[in-house]
Parts: C-alpha cells; structure tokens; sequence
C-alpha cells in the first residue's frame, strides 16, 4: 500500500525541497501552504494534493485534514521568523505574527494529524515537526523564532508520550543552515554571539530531506525524538 504524508509549508525551502524527495519516492504526498500555485510549482507535475490554507487558521486546518482518509506521515514544516532586533525594538505584532505560524499552526496541524492517527484503520502514524538549532542556542536578537522553537520542542516530547498509546510517533528535526531563501542571507554575513559580522557554511537543503525520508520510513515501534543536521562547519557548537 502506498504510504501517505501531508507537507505543510509545502510551496517554498525546506518544505518543497522534502515534497520532491517523497513525490520522486512514490509516496502519496498533500502538499499544504497559502499559495496554491507555489504548491503547484511544488509538485512539478507530479500527481499530489493540493491545499491552500494558513496554518494558522483553526477552521481552514480542520477542513484541510477532512480531506483525508488516511494519513501515516505529518512533516510539520511551516514556519516563519522575524528581524533580528532586541526584543523591546521589536513590534509587538511581528511577534503575534510568529507565534500564529511557528506555534498556534504546528499546534492545530499535530492536533488534526493526531486525531486522524489515532482513529484510523489500521491505526498509528509518524509526526515529524521542523524544529530548529534555535531551540538549543538562540542567535543575536531572535526572541520570536526561538521562543517559538522552543514550544515546538515541547510539542514534541509531549506527543512522544501522548502518542504510545495510540501507536504514534514524534520526531523533531533541528535544522541548521540550509540553502534556502531565508538562509540566503548567512553567505554574505550574520550577527555572531561576540558581536562580529560574518559568512556562515551552508548545506545543500537536499540533506534535509533526505533525513525526513528517512525519519519517515522508520517503522512505528522506532522513534528518533531528536535529530540536529546541520552543514558541518556553522558556528553552532561554539556559540557564545
């Protein structure tokens, strides 16, 4: 039978890049984001289900999730960031606005996956959510991403315990600099933990996907609750 994921934040970076690998692999693939055609760019002619909905709405996440009959891989991708600033500079909206996506979104989609899991026949099922390095050292001026990251972590290790019960799942996948476009901006310089300006290594965003894939083809008594890739070289072991 062939094995189904559901992709949020399908239609650009990290998300895209792990829809191709699973569409090349023959998996069953719903492709989730806000822009119906950058999920369609996504797809590449492939044949996948296409949802335009914003995580972060409780009623377009229920109804995006109905569509399903089955499910036995969440990817739970979507996520945004803010710029960097001390937090007393920072708008109080852009927080709301980070919050909505990287935590009220990541929320509503396990919680509709968990469901859907945990009812259907036969029962149980893999959630993956996209973590990030920020949820073990925090760069300059990013209190809305990490805080938020942080709350994915304690999704996680929540629903790794919630979900025994019901055969199901819960990884988390710590990223660290992958070629996307967000992460464009690390080849020409970022701030550093001692104040300095400067390039960081990026990794090919193939990587990453390949390591969903292989997070997702683990059978369901096999769980990997953390996992860090990261380019080898980045200043994240020696930060501070």
């Amino acid at each position: 039978m062939t094995r189904s994921i559901l992709i949020t934040g399908a239609g650009a970076g990290i998300g895209r890049a792990t829809a191709r690998v699973f569409l090349n692999a023959g998996w069953e693939v719903t492709l989730l984001g806000r822009r119906a055609e950058a999920l369609k760019e996504t797809a590449g002619g492939h044949a996948a289900r296409i949802i335009a909905c914003d995580v972060g709405d409780p009623a377009g996440v229920e109804a995006a999730f109905a569509q399903l009959s089955r499910l036995d891989v969440l990817f739970n991708n979507a996520g945004i960031s803010a710029p960097a600033a001390p937090i007393d500079e920072i708008p109080v909206d852009q927080w709301l606005e980070v919050s909505r996506t990287n935590i009220t979104g990541m929320f509503l989609c396990a919680r509709a996956a968990f469901g859907l899991m945990r009812r259907q026949t036969p029962r149980g099922g893999r959630i993956i959510n996209n973590g990030s390095i920020s949820a073990h050292a925090p760069r300059p001026g990013s209190a809305p991403y990490t805080m938020s990251k942080h709350a994915v972590t304690g999704l996680t290790r929540t629903l790794a315990l919630d979900g025994r019960a019901f055969d199901i799942a819960c990884a988390q996948i710590d990223i660290g600099n992958a070629l996307t476009d967000m992460a464009a901006r690390f080849q020409q310089g970022v701030p550093q933990a001692d104040g300095s300006i400067r390039a960081e290594p990026v990794m090919d965003v193939d990587h990453v996907a390949q390591m969903v894939l292989h997070m997702a083809n683990l059978p369901l008594e096999v769980n990997t609750p953390f996992v860090t890739i990261m380019a080898r070289d980045m200043p994240f072991l020696g930060r501070g």
